[in-house]
């Protein structure tokens, strides 16, 4: 389960959220809208993989699977 920021469209707040996918989407926790994915920063996983940059090019990475 991936650990990825979110930033929302309304707010500008941006936050963290373990999702079950690297395609799963998050919630603003003050908007309650959708949220967009930032592509970029570290890429946590409980896999145990090392962390790593996000490129936002997941079919290459593989590092949120």
């Amino acid at each position: 389960m991936p650990l990825l920021q979110f930033k929302c469209p309304r707010c500008g707040k941006v936050f963290d959220e373990l999702v079950k996918s690297h395609a799963d989407g998050a919630v603003c926790p003050d908007c309650k809208l959708p949220a967009e994915r930032l592509w970029c920063g570290k890429m946590y996983s409980a896999t145990g993989k090392p962390a790593k940059n996000c490129s936002g090019r997941c079919s290459e990475c593989h590092g949120c699977k």
